[in-house]
């Protein structure tokens, strides 16, 4: 199936005189079950699964929306205050310009803590709520970096990166410094990637590496996002376990999918996330990182057939390149 690019003008808030521009695709048949893609981040993209895994799921009987939230990705705006509540208004315009009443939405990285947070305030629009890779616990994602990585120097009797760690257990946790020195290791150390990548993952991931949309939002990639949402929100000292938790037990459907290779998490968060979804509900996938649905794609595409089993229906307009651009 062709996908249709659009372009969703939508006010940034009461304040501002003039339409704000989300860079926004859809994939698919626009009467199949709807998903919404919640990049990670902050300062990511929706690009990359975009060209690597969108048109596939919907060639697998979805309905597919992805967009770059604003002042991220492709979404260029001066006007992004980088607060969760100027998400939540831009995802309830995205609602609102399609007719959606519920959706499943996926929220990958930083976008699993985006999309529980809208969740808890809009349980009304939520049919059930798929994390990949989603960060839980910021402090103890922080210190499974810190302790992996000091495994790793140990074995590697380097003392220089030991210093560097002990260094970084001195730091203010609250201090942004603090979260981009254990970022840093975790890069360094391969915590993202998976040693055992099957051929059709490195088809993808070259794929990815040659595309024109992608590499025009990796040259102008900055940390606008990382530093606004980090001094708005201190996102980084919080965990979404107790509301995913309330979220469980007022019966949302909650899925889950990581990957073992993934350095960010260690054993007891996973532990912990399945008792709040139940077994059945979570995948956790032998060779295979951070980026899950390039890693083990068939998986990650079984696994949400298998997850909206339960049809629902939606309202939607019919879209065409005269109709979406609008005003508000």
């Amino acid at each position: 199936m062709k996908y249709l690019f659009i372009i969703v003008a939508l006010l940034s808030s009461a304040t501002l005189s003039h339409a704000q521009e989300l860079y926004c695709k859809t994939y698919g048949h626009n009467k199949n079950q709807l998903v919404i893609f919640m990049h990670g981040g902050p300062g990511s993209s929706s690009i990359a699964f975009g060209v690597t895994t969108a048109q596939r799921l919907a060639d697998n009987g979805f309905y597919v929306i992805t967009y770059d939230r604003r002042g991220e990705g492709l979404s260029l705006s001066t006007n992004a205050q980088y607060t969760f509540q100027q998400t939540f208004d831009d995802l309830n315009q995205i609602y609102k310009k399609y007719g959606i009443q519920k959706a499943i939405l996926i929220g990958f990285s930083f976008g699993g803590i985006v999309t529980t947070l809208y969740a808890e305030q809009y349980p009304e629009k939520i049919k059930s709520l798929i994390l990949v890779s989603s960060l839980l616990s910021q402090p103890e994602t922080y210190q499974t970096v810190l302790a992996k990585s000091k495994e790793i120097y140990q074995a590697q009797k380097d003392t220089l990166g030991l210093k560097d760690i002990l260094s970084i257990e001195n730091m203010d946790k609250h201090s942004f410094q603090y979260r981009a020195a254990c970022f840093r290791h975790s890069s360094k150390n391969g915590f993202f990637n998976t040693k055992n990548q099957n051929a059709f993952a490195k088809s993808l991931y070259a794929k990815l590496a040659t595309d024109t949309a992608y590499l025009k939002f990796s040259s102008q990639k900055n940390d606008d996002a990382v530093n606004g949402f980090w001094k708005n929100e201190n996102y980084s000292t919080k965990s979404i376990i107790p509301i995913l938790k309330k979220l469980q037990s007022n019966k949302m459907e909650i899925y889950a999918l990581y990957g073992k290779d993934d350095g960010l998490f260690s054993k007891n968060q996973i532990s912990e996330l399945e008792n709040i979804t139940g077994k059945s509900r979570l995948r956790y996938y032998e060779n295979c990182s951070h980026y899950l649905y390039t890693d083990q794609q068939d998986k990650f595409i079984n696994a949400l057939k298998n997850y909206a089993t339960i049809k629902y229906y939606h309202s939607i307009d019919n879209l065409s390149l005269n109709n979406c651009k609008t005003q508000q």
